[in-house]
C-alpha cells in the first residue's frame, strides 16, 4: 500500500487503471487535461500495458475507445463538457448499440465558467443520450466512481459517464492504493452487423433494450447507499430538507456541520441519472419543503416528482448561473431559512476580507498573451495590413487577440473558418467586397478546421486564413499536436505536415512566415490580399510559425535582445494599446513608458513597432 497526494484528475486516472482500463483516449481541455498524463505516468511507473493517446478531437477519442470496448476490452475517453458536444453524435449511437467491455466517458464540467464557452451541465447530456451519469464530490469519490462506472458499463453493456466538476478535478487529496496490475484480457470482435451496423428498423429494438437497461440500473441506484443516501430519522417530519450532489453536496455538508444543524436532513445523490426514484420519494415524504442545490442546471430539480415541495433554480432560490461557491451556497441557505421562518444560520457572512480587498484599489488587469508570444506579433501584422477586415477567430490562447482588436467572433472550435466562409457569402450576395481574416491555432485546425476549410474551398469562399502555429497545444498544458510527430507517452509517431494538410483541402496559396518578422508578415498579408481578389484567386492560407515562448524557452528566442525606451518617447501609447506586451508599462516615477526587465523575454519584437523609434536595443557589454 502506498499513499500519494493526487489531483482529482490523477485520482480518476488511478480509478480507471484499478478497474482494469486497457485503452484511454483524450483531447485536452481544462479542467480535464491532466487525466491522460496521469494515466501515462501510472502506466509507466507500474509497467502496465494500457494504451493511451491524444486524439485529434473528442469524437475521434470516443470512437477509438468505443471500438476497443467492442473487442471486450475496458476503455475510457476523457474531455471537457463542451468537448462532449463534439462527440455527441457518437455518444447517442453508442448508447443504443451498447458495448461488450466497459466504456467510461469522463466529461469534466466547468461551472463559472472559468475557461469554457458555456456552463453546460453534462448530466443533461447523459439524460439526452440515455446513459448513466455519476457525480463525484471529491477526488477519492471520483476514483471509486471511475471503477463503479467501468463495472456498470461492463455488466450492463452500456456507456457510462463520469462527470467531475472543476473543483473535483483540481482539488488534491491524500489517496492510498495498492500496486496496479495489467488487465491481460485479449481483444476479440464477433461480427454482428444487425447490431453494430444496425439500420433504423433495428435501432427501435435497440432503443427498447436501452430503456430496459436504464430501468434496471435505476433500481440499482436506489440501493447504492455508498453514493445515494440521506439522514432522515424514520417517522420524523422536517420543515426543510436539502437535496444535493457533486461539489455542492460537499459545501452543504461543511456548512451544516460547522453550524451544528443536525435538524436539516440532506439527501445526497451521487448517481443522478437514472434517477433513484424510491430513495428520492422517501426523502420527499419526510419533508415539507426540499431545497435543491446542484450544479450547473436543474436536473435533480426537474426529476423530483412533487414540484409543490421543491425550491431551487426554478423558484428563484438558487442563482440561475455561476459556480456555487461556499459564499453562494451560504446565501441560498440563509435566504431559504428566513423565508420559511426557520432559525437562520448563526454566523453572518464574513465580508471583512472582501471589504479589505476593495480598499486596496488594486488595478484590474485583463488576461493577455505572454511576453514574447508569437501570436502577439502575428496579430499586430494582421491589424496593420488589414485594419478594416472582419476578424473571425477560434478557441485557444489566441482568443486573447480580442485585446489587440483582431478578434471579432469566437463561436466554437473550428468556427474561425466556417464563420469566415459564412461572412464571405453573406457579403458577396450583396456585391460587397468585405475583407475577412480568420485566425486559428495549429491544434485547433487539426481538431476541427479541415472540414470547414474543405467546405470553404469547395464553395468558392475568399478570405485570408492565418494558422497560428506555435508547435504545441498551449492553452491546455503544452500537449503535442499531430504536426510534431510526438505521441502522448513521448514516443515517436508520424508527423502530419500542416502545409500538406492545407494543400489537401484544395488551397493553392500557402505561405509560411515567422511572425517575429513583422515587416515580412505584413508583406505576405498584402500579397495574400491581392491573391484573394484575383479572378482566379480564392482562400489564402498563411502559416505563422514560431515556437511557443513557454514550451520552447530556448528555441523561441535564440538571439536575445535587451531593449529600453529612450527619451524620444512621446507617450503616444501606441505600444501599450496596440501591442499590449505585459513588459511594456507606464512608469509613474519616470513619467513615461518603460520596460519591465523582470517580465521582458528579450524577444526584441517591440523594436519593430514604435512609430517614433523610441524603443531601442541596448548594445551588449
Amino acid at each position: 500500500m502506498r499513499e500519494e497526494i493526487l489531483l482529482g484528475n490523477g485520482a480518476i486516472a488511478l480509478g480507471l487503471l484499478e478497474a482494469g482500463c486497457q485503452v484511454v483516449t483524450s483531447y485536452p481541455g481544462t479542467p480535464s487535461s491532466e487525466i491522460l498524463p496521469e494515466v501515462i505516468r501510472l502506466v509507466k511507473s507500474e509497467n502496465l500495458n494500457t494504451y493511451a493517446e491524444w486524439s485529434t478531437n473528442e469524437k475521434v477519442a470516443l470512437d477509438n475507445a468505443f471500438a476497443a470496448s467492442l473487442t471486450g476490452k475496458r476503455a475510457a475517453c476523457c474531455m471537457k463538457q463542451v468537448g462532449l458536444n463534439v462527440a455527441a453524435d457518437s455518444l447517442m449511437s453508442a448508447a443504443y448499440l451498447g458495448t461488450i467491455g466497459g466504456l467510461v466517458i469522463i466529461s469534466c464540467d466547468d461551472p463559472g465558467p472559468h475557461s469554457s464557452q458555456t456552463e453546460q451541465d453534462t448530466r443533461f447530456m447523459a439524460r439526452l443520450a440515455k446513459v448513466p451519469v455519476l457525480d463525484p464530490s471529491n477526488p477519492e469519490e471520483a476514483r471509486k466512481m471511475a471503477g463503479l462506472a467501468m463495472d456498470l458499463s461492463a455488466e450492463f453493456r452500456i456507456p457510462v459517464i463520469l462527470r467531475p466538476a472543476i473543483r473535483v478535478c483540481h482539488a488534491r487529496q491524500n489517496i492510498a492504493y495498492d500496486s496496479l496490475k495489467s488487465n491481460e484480457r485479449k481483444g476479440s470482435f464477433e461480427k454482428d452487423p444487425m447490431r453494430w451496423a444496425a439500420t433504423p428498423r433495428y435501432r427501435l429494438i435497440l432503443h427498447r433494450e436501452l430503456n430496459e437497461k436504464l430501468e434496471e440500473i435505476g433500481k440499482r441506484f436506489d440501493s447504492l447507499s455508498q453514493y445515494n443516501f440521506h439522514n432522515l430519522e424514520q417517522g420524523k417530519k422536517y420543515p426543510l430538507g436539502i437535496v444535493s450532489g457533486g461539489v455542492p453536496y460537499a459545501v452543504v455538508r461543511d456548512i451544516l456541520s460547522e453550524e451544528s444543524r443536525t435538524n436539516i436532513p440532506v439527501l445526497k445523490l451521487g448517481t443522478p441519472y437514472p434517477f433513484p426514484e424510491l430513495l428520492a420519494g422517501e426523502f420527499m415524504a419526510g419533508c415539507d419543503k426540499v431545497l435543491v442545490i446542484e450544479e450547473t442546471d436543474t436536473l435533480i430539480e426537474y426529476l423530483l416528482r412533487d414540484k409543490s415541495k421543491v425550491l431551487g433554480r426554478l423558484t428563484g432560490h438558487v442563482p440561475p448561473e455561476g459556480e456555487l461557491i461556499p459564499q453562494a451556497v451560504y446565501q441560498v441557505l440563509q435566504r431559504t431559512l428566513k423565508e420559511l421562518s426557520l432559525p437562520p444560520l448563526k454566523e453572518e457572512e464574513d465580508l471583512e476580507a472582501a471589504e479589505l480587498v476593495n480598499t486596496l484599489q488594486l488595478p484590474i488587469r485583463k488576461p493577455t498573451l505572454c511576453p514574447g508570444c508569437p501570436h502577439r506579433a502575428a496579430f499586430f501584422a494582421i491589424r496593420k495590413s488589414r485594419p478594416k477586415a472582419i476578424f473571425t477567430s477560434d478557441i485557444g490562447c489566441y482568443t486573447l487577440g480580442l485585446n489587440l482588436g483582431v478578434v471579432d467572433t469566437c463561436l466554437d472550435m473550428g468556427a474561425a473558418i466556417t464563420m469566415a466562409s459564412g461572412f464571405y457569402h453573406a457579403f458577396a450576395q450583396d456585391g460587397v467586397d468585405q475583407p475577412i481574416v480568420a485566425t486559428i491555432g495549429d491544434s485547433t485546425f487539426f481538431h476541427s478546421g479541415t472540414a470547414g476549410l474543405l467546405n470553404a474551398v469547395y464553395n468558392g469562399a475568399r478570405f485570408i486564413l492565418v494558422i497560428l502555429d506555435n508547435l504545441t497545444t498551449a492553452m491546455t498544458g503544452m500537449q503535442p499536436t499531430p504536426s510534431l510527430g510526438i505521441r502522448a507517452d513521448g514516443s515517436e509517431g508520424k508527423a502530419i505536415s500542416l502545409e500538406r494538410t492545407v494543400a489537401g483541402c484544395g488551397v493553392d496559396y500557402i505561405e509560411v512566415v515567422d511572425p517575429y518578422d513583422i515587416p515580412k508578415m505584413t508583406e505576405i498579408m498584402k500579397k495574400a490580399t491581392e491573391y484573394v481578389k484575383e479572378p482566379q484567386g480564392g482562400i489564402a492560407v498563411i502559416i505563422a510559425r514560431h515556437p511557443c515562448i513557454i514550451a520552447y524557452k530556448e528555441e523561441a528566442i535564440p538571439e536575445k535582445k535587451s531593449v529600453v525606451v529612450t527619451d524620444e518617447c512621446t507617450e503616444c501609447n501606441f505600444c501599450i494599446d496596440r501591442f499590449e506586451c505585459p513588459a511594456i508599462y507606464y512608469d509613474q516615477e519616470l513619467g513615461r513608458t518603460n520596460i519591465n526587465q523582470q517580465l521582458c523575454t528579450n524577444c526584441g519584437v517591440c523594436l519593430q513597432i514604435c512609430p517614433k523609434g523610441a524603443i531601442v536595443e541596448v548594445p551588449a557589454t
